[in-house]
């Protein structure tokens, strides 16, 4: 199985594809003199700063965030369990950041922000590439999502590959299928996960099996994630109820109804199932 794509930008190829200015060899390594640039805010209105600063943040924090689930994507299929355990534990810590990084809207009142909604237009976090990707790699899985970006080819072939390819979740029951606990993983699908009684059987064998405590790990830290997951959720929920009620979400999604159905569901279901039998 090839291994996955990680994301990690040609420092050297970026260099010499364009000049690089900064005063200072710091400026000129971030890139400090285009990144301050990147904040245009449409309105006058004073929040919309805050508004635009955070929805970037979290953008790149999507981006490290894919960056580590694809490097323990790479771990898995070699066996090894360690360095999977170290980049999934570097996730969380982004997760971490990327959860905090509400409370710098929490501030924003159904006022401040219906003052500047109208600039977004059709503008919606809906239509994140880099959210979608990760939601692809978490198992979520939807090809009618990939309609958005049938005017972006590049984006569009990105997001078909990874709705085609293995999941992280994926990988970690192809490792339980070499390592004898399952009969034989699946093979990816292009929808979502659906919980299967054979992989929560052998999750309890990991459990109570004291030989399996290396797995046991892999499995706490992958529920780490995913409880992460639906506190970011949860968030999301909670920020757009309070900054813009029940409206309709710009992009053309329900809003609420739909953010509540994401928060519900489980990430990596059988992990949370198989407590029940613990």
């Amino acid at each position: 199985m090839a291994a996955p794509t990680v994301h990690t930008p040609n420092l050297a190829f970026a260099a010499e594809a364009e000049p690089v200015s900064g005063a200072t060899p710091y400026e000129r390594y971030a890139r400090l003199d285009v990144l301050h640039t990147l904040q245009q805010p449409r309105s006058k209105v004073d929040a919309e700063l805050s508004f635009i600063i955070t929805t970037q943040v979290m953008e790149l924090l999507f981006d490290l965030l894919r960056h580590e689930w694809s490097l323990a994507q790479q771990a898995l299929r070699e066996d090894a369990v360690g360095p999977a355990l170290a980049a999934l534990r570097r996730g969380c810590h982004v997760q971490d950041v990327l959860n905090s990084s509400w409370d710098l809207l929490a501030t924003l009142t159904p006022v401040e922000f219906s003052a500047f909604r109208p600039v977004l237009g059709e503008a919606s976090g809906f239509q994140s590439s880099a959210y979608l990707l990760l939601e692809f790699l978490l198992g979520n899985k939807s090809e009618r999502l990939l309609e958005m970006y049938q005017d972006s080819p590049a984006t569009h072939q990105e997001l078909a590959a990874a709705l085609r390819a293995p999941g992280l979740y994926d990988d970690v029951l192809a490792l339980l299928a070499r390592r004898g606990l399952l009969a034989g993983a699946e093979a990816p699908g292009t929808g979502r996960y659906r919980p299967s009684e054979a992989v929560a059987a052998a999750w309890l064998t990991v459990y109570t099996d004291p030989a399996q405590a290396e797995l046991a790990a892999l499995a706490e830290a992958l529920l780490d994630t995913a409880e992460r997951v639906s506190r970011w959720r949860q968030r999301h929920y909670a920020s757009v109820k309070r900054t813009m009620g029940s409206k309709p979400g710009t992009g053309g999604s329900s809003g609420l109804n739909w953010l509540k159905a994401a928060a519900d569901q489980d990430v990596f279901p059988e992990l949370w199932t198989v407590r029940g039998a613990l």
